[in-house]
């Protein structure tokens, strides 16, 4: 069993004022997602400058955090926040859905691209391989806030978290997560968006990616309690909410080779 390193959820306190590392997290994900889209910013597009480049990134990232929090309130926990509404507000203290947060960033590139001449899937072509660094952040905000671990295990790598009130020794799901979502899915992305590919290629691989690793780790991490399983002892939300992406990337994978269009990103 690996000792669970003793990290203050608090980065910087600087009297009333307290900086977490769980959103320092989201400025990590979000400043490395606007440095790697610089560079392949002039072949996306010449004429965009850096601005309009910021504009984007800014957009999405407001996609994110409202997406994400708003998402976490409908799919996995109502109730508590009805009850108590200014929950809603408390980010630091974690809640945040990655589907909720992509139909975020969906709505946001829709609008950017029609007020600026593109159109949904160029952009999201764009911004899929730039998607990871995000995850990746977020995963290890989890780890710090030592939430969303895995089942009691007995594999050699196991941690007992100090939020657990069983204080049984559980799988890190967290940073299995932040090596599919985070180093892996980036490193597919990356690479397989070097090459020119059909528009709808590169985001049906995010998806389809995404969404099979995130349902592989749902085996071993615990549901939230106030969902448990959903169906047949095993599916759980996450799992229920990444069928349908997994279906439509591939979906969408097909379609963008069967059909050959101009040649996406590359």
């Amino acid at each position: 069993m690996l000792p669970y390193p003793q990290i203050d959820p608090v980065a910087i306190a600087l009297g009333p004022l307290k900086i977490h590392w769980y959103g320092l997290m989201y400025l990590i994900g979000i400043g490395g997602a606007w440095l790697l889209a610089s560079r392949r910013l002039e072949r996306f597009d010449a004429s965009w400058n850096k601005d309009k480049l910021s504009d984007l990134v800014f957009w999405v990232a407001m996609g994110v955090i409202l997406g994400g929090r708003l998402g976490y309130v409908l799919f996995y926990d109502l109730a508590a926040y009805v009850a108590d509404p200014a929950k809603i507000l408390r980010v630091w203290e974690g809640g945040m859905s990655f589907h909720g947060g992509l139909i975020g960033v969906m709505l946001a590139t829709w609008w950017f691209g029609k007020r600026n001449g593109k159109s949904f899937f160029e952009l999201m072509d764009f911004i899929a391989p730039l998607v990871p660094i995000g995850l990746g952040a977020g995963r290890i905000g989890n780890f710090i806030n030592a939430e969303l671990w895995g089942k009691a295990t007995d594999v050699p790598w196991a941690m007992i978290f100090p939020t657990d009130p069983q204080q049984l020794a559980r799988h890190p799901s967290q940073l299995y997560q932040f090596a599919l979502e985070g180093v892996a899915l980036f490193t597919i992305l990356w690479f397989y968006s070097r090459k020119p590919r059909p528009t709808m290629a590169v985001s049906g691989m995010f998806a389809a990616c995404y969404g099979v690793f995130r349902f592989i780790v749902e085996f071993v991490r615990v549901p939230d309690a106030q969902l448990g399983y959903l169906a047949w002892g095993w599916l759980t939300m996450g799992q229920i909410l990444c069928l349908p992406m997994i279906l439509g990337g591939i979906g969408l994978i097909a379609y963008a080779y069967k059909r050959q269009p101009v040649q996406g990103v590359a």
